[in-house]
C-alpha cells in the first residue's frame, strides 16, 4: 500500500513546478488551477479504470514498458529543456511573454493526461493490488504541489527559480518513478 502511494507522490512533482509556472502569471487566476485539477482527477479514474481491463490483453509484461517509458519521459523532458532553451536564446528578445487562455487549457490537458498516464502506469505495477488509492494520490498530489506553488508565486516567498531546475526537477522525478518500476518487477 505504501509504494503505490509513494509512486504517486514522486511522480506528481513536476505539478509544483506547473503551478509555479501557471502562478507567476498575472492573468491566471486559482480557479483556472481548480478546474484543471477536478478535470485531472476524473481523468486519473479513467486512467485505472482502463488500466485495470487492458493490463490482461496485452501480450507482454507492461512493467517493464512503463517503466522504460518513464525513464525515456524523464530524459526527453530534461534533454528538451536543454534544447528549447538554446533555440530560444537565438530568437528570443527581452520582451515579456504573455500567456492567452488556450494556452492555459493547453497546459491543463498535458498535464491531465499525463496524471492519467502516470495512474495507468503506477496501477500496471502494482496489479493485482492496485486500488483506488493510486488514482486519488495521484490527483491529490498533483493539486496539492501545485496549488501550493501557485500560492507562493503569488506571494513572493518564491523568487523566481531557474527554469533548468523545475526541467531537471521534474524529468529526474519521472526517471526514479521509472527505476521503481523496473526494481518492483524485479524484485528488487
Amino acid at each position: 500500500m505504501f509504494l503505490p502511494i509513494l509512486s504517486g507522490l514522486i511522480v506528481s512533482v513536476d505539478a509544483f513546478f506547473i503551478g509555479l509556472s501557471l502562478g507567476l502569471q498575472k492573468r491566471c487566476k486559482f480557479l483556472y488551477l481548480v478546474i484543471i485539477n477536478v478535470f485531472l482527477f476524473g481523468l486519473c479514474i479513467l486512467g485505472f479504470l482502463i488500466a485495470g481491463r487492458i493490463y490482461e490483453r496485452i501480450p507482454f509484461d507492461p512493467d517493464y514498458v512503463v517503466g522504460t517509458a518513464f525513464i525515456a519521459l524523464g530524459l526527453w523532458t530534461i534533454l528538451h529543456f536543454f534544447v528549447s532553451e538554446h533555440i530560444k536564446r537565438r530568437r528570443e528578445t527581452a520582451a515579456e511573454v504573455h500567456i492567452s487562455l488556450k494556452t492555459f487549457a493547453l497546459v491543463g490537458m498535458v498535464m491531465s493526461g499525463e496524471a492519467m498516464l502516470i495512474t495507468v502506469g503506477i496501477t500496471f505495477i502494482f496489479l493485482p493490488y492496485s486500488t483506488f488509492v493510486i488514482p486519488i494520490t495521484v490527483a491529490l498530489a498533483h493539486f496539492g504541489y501545485s496549488a501550493l506553488s501557485f500560492y507562493l508565486a503569488r506571494t513572493k516567498h518564491v523568487k523566481r527559480i531557474p527554469a533548468v531546475f523545475s526541467y531537471v526537477i521534474s524529468g529526474l522525478a519521472l526517471i526514479i518513478y521509472g527505476l521503481m518500476a523496473l526494481f518492483v518487477e524485479l524484485g528488487i
